[in-house]
């Protein structure tokens, strides 16, 4: 399977004491691209014990990508008024008002001795440690409970990953497909091109070998044998395309190649951009023709787009 970098999952789990939802875990992960492994976590204090033993569980099954953890813990499951109107009752037992009062007397001290201080707003007295109460949730029960959601927020990312990798898996194709079409042309045109090239050669050679250079000059016999080597270097040099033909369908094969094998591709499809680069830079640098230019273009253009959907595979 080929997977994208880019992807989310998230999944919720209820905290059960003694057959008793007393808590619901929530954990979102969220990946975006990036060259190696980043894990960053937004989580409570309560869950970084836990944050470890993700990184072992992450990094068994991702290879690539920066991503974000948040896990939140929502408590009191079930005791909530549908109406949302607490009964005095219930807001004994939700408060600590012994907290409460205590935090009035440190307002009230602070105030004697700063008239100006402001004083404390419904927000800060919720906040203040200790206000609210909360039911004690042992280490060990909450860790296994977020490693439960983590496998299956995990799950939903990778098969996230897995879907757009597949999509970006046809685009890949789809240019490779494209590349390997110009190729085709190019190389049943080859003979016509090369034969175009030599009527060309050969006339400037005849021309030369009349005694007379381009500008009309008459040349001494020296000088004639020195341009018609000069001119069959030169022939021999750019107009062999046949070995860039072979390594760019070499290269075509081993992006298939990796792509049929699925996994890890990303670096491995990176440097196969590099040398069907390199062979399409070659190819135009040799072109003896319009069409063998435009086909070098074309094919670098297809290069950079392929390479723009590899930045996005792990």
């Amino acid at each position: 399977m080929i997977y994208s970098m880019t992807g989310f999952g998230a999944s919720r789990q209820a905290l059960i004491v003694n057959e008793q939802t007393i808590a619901l875990i929530y954990l979102e992960l969220r990946s975006i691209n990036s060259r190696f492994l980043d894990l960053i976590f937004k989580s409570p204090d309560e869950t970084k014990m836990a944050e470890a033993q993700i990184r072992d569980v992450m990094s068994k099954r991702v290879s690539r990508g920066k991503i974000e953890c948040r896990i939140h813990i929502q408590r009191d499951i079930g005791n909530e008024d549908p109406t949302g109107n607490l009964s005095d009752g219930q807001v004994s037992q939700k408060f600590h008002l012994p907290a409460i009062q205590e935090l009035k007397s440190y307002q009230a001290m602070v105030k004697q001795h700063f008239p100006a201080a402001q004083e404390m707003s419904v927000k800060d007295v919720l906040i203040w440690p200790g206000v609210i109460r909360q039911e004690e949730i042992a280490a060990e029960q909450l860790q296994e409970v977020v490693l439960q959601a983590l496998e299956h927020a995990l799950d939903s990312l990778l098969q996230s990953r897995q879907t757009e990798g597949e999509a970006l898996k046809q685009v890949i194709l789809h240019c490779i497909k494209k590349m390997e079409a110009i190729v085709v042309v190019i190389e049943s045109k080859l003979p016509t091109i090369i034969q175009s090239y030599q009527d060309k050669l050969i006339e400037k050679l005849l021309t030369v070998l009349n005694g007379v250079d381009q500008q009309g000059r008459n040349i001494s016999k020296e000088e004639v044998v020195e341009r018609i080597k000069q001119e069959v270097v030169m022939y021999g040099v750019r107009i062999d395309v046949a070995e860039e033909i072979a390594r760019l369908k070499t290269h075509f094969q081993a992006v298939r190649t990796a792509l049929d094998k699925g996994g890890p591709v990303g670096k491995r499809l990176d440097f196969l951009m590099q040398e069907l680069q390199r062979e399409s830079n070659t190819l135009g640098a040799k072109s003896v023709s319009q069409e063998t230019s435009d086909a070098s273009m074309e094919l670098k253009l297809l290069v950079e787009q392929i390479r723009e959907q590899v930045q996005n595979l792990e």
